[in-house]
């Protein structure tokens, strides 16, 4: 028998947006907001929501909500399959993901004491990514 949370979890990583955010939780090592993932990715808040609660319902994530924020975390994962999985996704070509990791090491620079207190699409997000466009020039 196939174990329905391992195709869950390949089905859940086909999607290329829901990959890259995979991706970034790997690669950050943190947990993060709908809030904070929206600003990183620049796409909607009912996307970043969906995709992220289909990373949880597959068992890839953990969410734990704290005040008025949900946070998503990598889940973790025991069985050797789960771990390959994992691995696969880890070791894939960085230079593919350099924007993102860019914009979620600047936006999670925005939390007070580890925490997030700024929502999404905020003056403060848009006058911080038009100051590193303009450093970058």
């Amino acid at each position: 028998m196939i174990d329905v949370n391992y195709i869950d979890a390949l089905k859940a990583l086909s999607d290329p947006t829901r990959l890259r955010l995979f991706w970034l939780l790997l690669h950050v090592d943190q947990r993060i907001t709908v809030a904070e993932a929206l600003d990183v990715t620049g796409d909607t808040q009912y996307n970043v929501s969906r995709n992220l609660k289909m990373l949880f319902k597959a068992g890839l994530l953990t969410q734990q909500k704290k005040g008025k924020w949900v946070y998503y975390t990598m889940c973790e994962q025991s069985a050797p399959h789960c771990q390959a999985l994992i691995d696969s996704v880890r070791y894939l070509p960085s230079e593919s993901f350099s924007e993102i990791i860019e914009r979620c090491v600047l936006r999670l620079s925005m939390r007070v004491n580890g925490e997030c207190v700024v929502g999404a699409d905020s003056e403060e997000w848009k006058a911080l990514i038009n100051k590193e466009k303009m450093d970058s020039v």
